[in-house]
């Protein structure tokens, strides 16, 4: 896991209003997360942000580099990445998704399983998708049951839940 491996934490969805405000797709914990940013790159370029309000499934913000509707709006689909590096740091038994994602799985009893291709969340706590070698993919809870283990090398998991 490289420090400066950029993590996406929204996507411009589109203009909200004539004064450059954009709508925000959210990939992490809100609107309140993005406010321990004040900078975000933008496809090569930089946004400087301003301010960000909560709305509907997403977000409004405003960014000092976008005035206008047609600025807002030539920047729709633009990914708002941030470094790895500039993440919180995590407690104990806490992981970003994205640490997670492309990891090496591991049985209790040391069988290769596949990669975590996936990390689900459908209301009742994270769930990782293993792509077993040829593609088939199971699911399994991200609990202590059945993720007994995982650090920056590998995800082990209980050979209980292995379909």
């Amino acid at each position: 896991m490289t420090a400066d491996r950029p993590v996406t934490l929204a996507a411009i969805a589109g203009a909200h209003g004539v004064r450059g405000e954009v709508r925000l797709k959210l990939f992490g914990e809100g609107a309140e997360a993005l406010r321990a940013f004040s900078v975000f790159d933008a496809g090569g370029a930089k946004l400087t942000l301003k301010s960000v309000r909560p709305a509907n499934q997403g977000a409004v913000a405003t960014f000092a580099e976008i005035t206008d509707r047609s600025g807002a709006e030539a920047l729709r689909g633009t990914i708002l990445t941030v470094p790895r590096s500039a993440l919180p740091p995590l407690g104990e038994g806490e992981y970003y998704h994205h640490d997670l994602i492309g990891l090496p799985c591991i049985s209790t009893d040391g069988t290769a399983i596949g990669h975590v291709a996936a990390v689900e969340n459908f209301g009742a706590g994270d769930i990782l998708e293993i792509e077993k070698p040829g593609g088939k993919r199971f699911m399994v809870p991200m609990t202590a049951q059945a993720v007994p283990a995982w650090d920056a090398d590998a995800v082990t998991v209980n050979a209980a839940f292995i379909e």
